[in-house]
């Protein structure tokens, strides 16, 4: 059978609504990211103050497996209202950095500009220690003192 899905553009806005003594310095920012064929968008809680895959990037799909190639937006947001999650980003080799994601906060991250290199997607990242890109594989989420909801949604060609 073939696909009725027809690719779409994602648009997504980021929005900062700020006014201090009578001038407005809110900010917007807005982009597109064309040809989506495919959204996730999951809630799961962390295993208490253990380690809890998030997402794993990966050449094929499966359960909360990506094609590392495709993908366009990844967004994690922290759903807790007191506790924050650390984030560990593991690269394909012993490459990893983590992120604090305090409590209502998101992380995002989206490739606005594919390259015609091989590596697509948003899963080539920076190694802080040597500013090289290595193929992400997993993220990871460890609540800081008890379980956390968080939603991850992601978007691919």
């Amino acid at each position: 059978m073939a696909s009725t899905i027809t690719p779409t553009t994602l648009k997504v806005t980021i929005r900062e609504q700020i006014n201090m003594g009578g001038t407005d310095f809110g900010a917007k920012t807005q982009f597109n990211l064309n040809n989506i064929s495919e959204v996730s968008r999951r809630r799961m809680t962390t295993n208490g103050t253990g380690s809890t895959i998030v997402i794993r990037f990966m050449p094929s799909a499966s359960a909360g497996q990506f094609i590392n190639t495709d993908i366009r937006y990844v967004r994690i947001t922290n759903l807790d209202n007191s506790n924050y999650a650390t984030l560990r980003y593991i690269g394909s080799g012993s490459t990893d950095y983590s992120f604090r994601l305090d409590p209502t906060g998101s992380h995002i991250m989206a490739l606005t500009q594919p390259s015609s290199s091989a590596v697509a997607g948003v899963t080539s990242y920076a190694d802080i220690a040597g500013i090289t890109l290595t193929d992400l594989r997993t993220i990871t989420a460890v609540a800081n003192s008890a379980s956390v909801d968080l939603e991850l949604f992601v978007a691919s060609i």
